[in-house]
């Protein structure tokens, strides 16, 4: 985690964004990326009109020197931190600041309080979210301690999530965490008898590991809805982190195939990381 984007709009969450980013900097010896996305009209921007060039410096100027105010914080002292002000129209773009700068991580603040599709869905979490190459660290409130030494990986086995779980692993093992894989049992078409299950399991880490040296490290329960199954299982555990594989730009819908609850992160104080298929 040597290099961390925040994405800031003022708003609280960014701060417990950004707040976790700088724990996270002084723990690995990294650097923040504080990335402000100033909206301006294209017309403004490409006007050939002298004024209208001249009100676009004028923004633009007014804008880093809120961010720069934004960014005197007594929790970044210490950290290297350099600002970034770019004219974006999605976030999605966010992706390519982190191509261009080799960023290893993401962080966004998010106001989800209905469940963990509110994380995502119809927000500008979600658009990044479903964009990043990298990680994506989603918090939505203030996180006291940076101990992310259990994590709740949410894995269906199937050889699609293979790059995911790889992904995963290389960071977790990098900081010293233990990574639990969670199967979560449906009482539905896709349920399936202990014996399926654990040839799912095996086949998938025979392609992924080349050997099954992790089998003991995978959680099954039975649930009603994914979200409760891992939940449940991250309490067993005492997980610090549940982690999420994503499917790019079809979001969180193709892995969970429609099954997300409403009242996940009502019940879950736990970070979220995703990790793209």
């Amino acid at each position: 985690m040597k290099k961390i984007i925040v994405p800031i709009d003022f708003s609280d969450h960014s701060e417990y964004a950004l707040k976790t980013a700088a724990k996270l900097a002084k723990k690995y010896d990294g650097e923040v990326l504080a990335l402000h996305m100033l909206e301006m009209s294209d017309i403004m921007l490409s006007a050939s009109d002298g004024l209208q060039n001249e009100k676009a410096v004028y923004f633009f100027k007014l804008a880093e020197k809120k961010f720069n105010k934004f960014l005197e914080k007594d929790f970044l002292q210490g950290v290297k931190v350099t600002p970034l002000v770019k004219h974006f129209k999605i976030f999605s773009e966010v992706n390519d600041v982190a191509i261009e700068n080799n960023a290893d991580l993401i962080i966004m603040g998010s106001h989800g309080t209905s469940g963990l599709v509110e994380y995502f869905v119809g927000s500008n979490t979600e658009r990044v979210v479903r964009h990043a190459d990298i990680p994506v660290l989603v918090v939505k409130k203030e996180l006291p301690n940076i101990q992310f030494d259990v994590v709740a990986f949410a894995s269906d086995f199937s050889e699609e999530g293979i790059s995911a779980y790889l992904k995963a692993k290389q960071l977790f093992e990098k900081i010293g965490s233990k990574l639990y894989l969670v199967h979560v049992n449906l009482p539905n078409d896709r349920f399936k008898s202990s014996l399926e299950i654990e040839r799912s399991v095996v086949n998938f880490f025979t392609r992924a590991d080349r050997n099954l040296d992790k089998m003991e490290d995978v959680c099954y329960v039975a649930d009603y809805t994914v979200e409760d199954g891992l939940l449940n299982c991250a309490n067993k555990i005492g997980a610090d982190l549940i982690a999420i594989p994503t499917h790019g730009r079809k979001g969180l819908s193709h892995f969970f195939e429609g099954s997300i609850g409403e009242d996940v992160a009502n019940h879950a104080t736990l970070p979220v990381m995703t990790f793209k298929i």
